[in-house]
């Protein structure tokens, strides 16, 4: 999951001859040999759009239209984290359905290739990621509003796509999918843990005695959000989403976690020290409308309610908890490079009162 440093495709990139973790004449003579028709006669180049602890994604130019690359991180070593060819399975899947997803060109398995290892490439969407509120001058309050249903929107009908019909049938298992993922983060949380924190605990606890019910089954996001999908326009068109991108926490499971997750970000900078580990634009009063908005948006489009969603969202808070618990126990093992680390560890316990105040039903 990206939390500190998420991939973002804007225009705010920075141009390399040869950036890092990816040999740009190994690719030109691959995409050369197997799919000439994305090269032309040109020469390609590339420049990195983003990286860091998640997937690195480049921009490459020179051929008809320009591409984007994505590839593992860095020094990667945890494939079942940094699944190429998963993500690139559920994009592919999606390709003509009424969840926007960039056109795939190739899934590349090759170690000549350019990046050593597994990577695929697909065509470049044009569009901005909203990630800080400085970003809402260009838009009028109307037209945020407007994305910001369509996100809601475009979230229930992924989840009114049934696996079978994709593809996707074995993505994972939705069968006591809830169960799992708690055990999964407290495992996690269990082995990184450098001091007390006993808001997390009650939590957790509170959270595996009341395990709601699943309604709904279906292919998970994972790690939906604004800053997580493009928005574009053509023609003096209104703005639109024209991509959701970052599918690699997709599987099969409880469609209200995309929600609650929805709900966790959407919110993120009114939970004290937020605004600093996970950049928001989302600002009421530049047009965004009230979360229960989104939810009422999503809800019409699926025809019913989703009962408990309080759990889901305290799920989202405990969950983003334990990752960045993760984060500041290897911060004082001295395993963090950069700044801003030292002040993760700050956020864990305001995370865990929101998802208590998420459970006692008290809305922010």
């Amino acid at each position: 999951m990206t939390t500190c440093h998420p991939e973002r495709w804007s225009t705010m990139t920075r141009r390399m001859p040869d950036p890092p973790g990816l040999d740009v004449a190994q690719l030109e003579a691959y995409l050369r040999r197997e799919h000439p028709d994305v090269v032309g006669d040109g020469t390609l180049s590339a420049r990195v759009i983003a990286g860091g602890r998640s997937n690195l994604t480049y921009r490459v130019d020179g051929g008809p239209r320009p591409l984007v690359v994505r590839r593992p991180p860095l020094g990667h070593v945890q494939t079942t984290a940094h699944d190429m060819a998963r993500e690139h399975r559920v994009i592919s899947a999606l390709q003509g359905s009424r969840v926007p997803v960039p056109p795939v060109v190739a899934l590349v398995d090759d170690p000549s290739a350019g990046t050593g290892g597994v990577f695929y490439v697909m065509d470049l969407v044009e569009g901005t990621v909203l990630a800080h509120p400085s970003q809402n001058t260009v838009y009028t309050a109307d037209e945020l509003r407007t994305v910001s249903l369509e996100l809601a929107t475009l979230l229930a009908e992924l989840h009114t796509i049934e696996p079978d019909r994709v593809g996707l049938a074995d993505l994972g298992r939705a069968d006591g999918y809830l169960d799992r993922q708690l055990r999964r983060w407290r495992t996690q949380l269990d082995g990184s843990r450098s001091r007390p924190v006993p808001s997390l605990d009650h939590l957790q606890e509170r959270l595996a005695e009341r395990v709601p019910t699943t309604r709904r089954s279906s292919i998970v996001h994972g790690d939906y959000r604004l800053d997580n999908v493009l928005v574009g326009t053509s023609s003096g068109s209104s703005p639109r989403i024209t991509a959701i991108l970052d599918w690699e926490m997709a599987t099969l499971g409880d469609s209200a976690v995309d929600l609650g997750m929805l709900g966790l970000y959407w919110h993120i900078r009114r939970i004290e020290g937020g605004g600093s580990v996970a950049p928001s634009a989302v600002d009421p009063a530049a047009g965004y409308p009230e979360f229960d908005e989104l939810v009422d948006a999503y809800s019409a489009r699926l025809g019913s309610s989703v009962p408990e969603l309080g759990w889901y969202r305290a799920f989202a808070a405990y969950k983003l908890a334990v990752i960045l618990e993760g984060i500041h126990f290897r911060f004082l093992g001295g395993d963090t490079v950069g700044e801003g680390f030292d002040r993760i560890g700050a956020l864990v316990a305001p995370l865990a009162d929101e998802g208590l105040a998420q459970l006692a039903g008290v809305v922010r």
